[in-house]
């Protein structure tokens, strides 16, 4: 069992609190249930994991009920006599349910391939000349998706925004750019660094140090909150969430990813028990905002858009594309007021600097 998960899916069986193992491994059974009538059984409540009877049969807990004895001392289920009542083999009063269980072993769960689109990389292959050959593309993004609570994800939301993470840097210079793309693959290096020594059996504070270290290796480290970065990897890796959950969440609470849709990721009998939302990420929040706001104006977007939330179509802008977009009819409020509040914050910051700096010299 790995830190942070429950075991849903185990074939270790807990009767009494005491571990229970009778001959072979026994396939873990559960029941999945669409009670709030939208079509999946992927919300909180909807999925358990059925338990035994002394009958040696399984019970669904959802929608469990307590059987009722009539005026002969037959048990009756008040859900209808076509269910049977069972004691639990835990001990108890007799209970019926009208929802039957799953067994695991015969019917595994199906899981959808994770949304793992990396985008054009930066800096590829040049000629002699220093022209690009590759294709170029402006505010190009990553195709990638995290999951809301779920069976997969013990019903822990790995969608969850944990405040601005990664900084949009201010200045315009080509070295700026560089390091907003930096920035970009240094969360998705970092991420990768901490889930992989998670799951090598680190704890989740030492991969969480040891994501923020693969973030930090060659980054500015004004673009990224640190501090916020590590206890936002520890949170979610204490919630069995993976690495493209923790990737899309950090930047997601940046501003940086357009939310596609979403799409069923895993599902047994045709039942959908986790959904997942697909997005296109991108370096920075403007290239984002930009995005969104100039893919209306170009014929090349009209027909697939975004594309699907299973599979978002994050290509950037080509040179000519980017040239046709008119400036003049985006809004773009959003950056403008956040650029006026971090201008503000660093004068603020600045002349706390200068202060103190000043005192301390009056006081050697």
């Amino acid at each position: 069992m790995k830190r942070g998960r429950i075991l849903l899916l185990g074939v270790i069986l807990l009767v009494g609190g005491v571990p229970l193992m009778t001959g072979p491994a026994i396939a873990q059974q559960l029941c999945a249930v669409d009670r709030n009538g939208n079509g999946d059984a992927a919300d909180d409540g909807e999925t358990a994991s059925c338990h035994l009877t002394g009958a040696g049969g399984w019970m669904c807990p959802i929608g469990e009920t307590l059987c009722e004895t009539d005026g002969t001392g037959t048990m009756h289920c008040p859900l209808g006599d076509q269910h049977a009542c069972a004691v639990p083999a835990s001990g108890g009063a007799p209970s019926c349910s009208a929802n039957a269980c799953i067994d695991t072993g015969a019917n595994p769960i199906v899981e959808e391939p994770a949304v793992d689109d990396p985008g054009v990389e930066a800096d590829g292959a040049v000629d002699a000349d220093g022209n690009c050959l590759g294709t170029i593309e402006i505010f190009s993004g990553r195709a990638a998706r995290c999951r809301p609570a779920g069976l997969s994800t013990t019903f822990q939301n790995c969608c969850k925004d944990k405040g601005k993470i990664v900084k949009d840097g201010m200045a315009g210079s080509i070295s700026s750019i560089t390091t907003k793309i930096a920035v970009a693959k240094g969360v998705f290096t970092g991420m990768k660094a901490a889930y992989t020594a998670f799951r090598a059996g680190a704890t989740a504070s030492q991969a969480a140090s040891a994501g923020a270290n693969a973030i930090i290796v060659g980054i500015d480290p004004t673009s990224i909150a640190i501090s916020l970065a590590v206890n936002f990897m520890i949170d979610l890796l204490l919630q069995g969430c993976d690495q493209q959950d923790m990737e899309v969440g950090m930047l997601r609470g940046s501003g940086m990813c357009h939310e596609v849709g979403s799409y069923c990721s895993s599902s047994i009998l045709g039942i959908c028990v986790q959904k997942a939302r697909g997005h296109c990420c991108f370096n920075t929040k403007l290239g984002r905002i930009i995005q969104e706001q100039g893919r209306s104006q170009l014929k090349a977007f009209s027909a697939i858009g975004w594309g699907t939330a299973k599979q978002p179509y994050c290509r950037g802008f080509t040179p000519e594309e980017f040239q046709a977009l008119d400036f003049s009819k985006m809004d773009l409020s959003e950056y403008y007021t956040e650029i006026e509040a971090r201008a503000q914050s660093d004068i603020q910051i600045d002349m706390k600097d200068k202060i103190d700096a000043h005192m301390q010299t009056i006081n050697n």
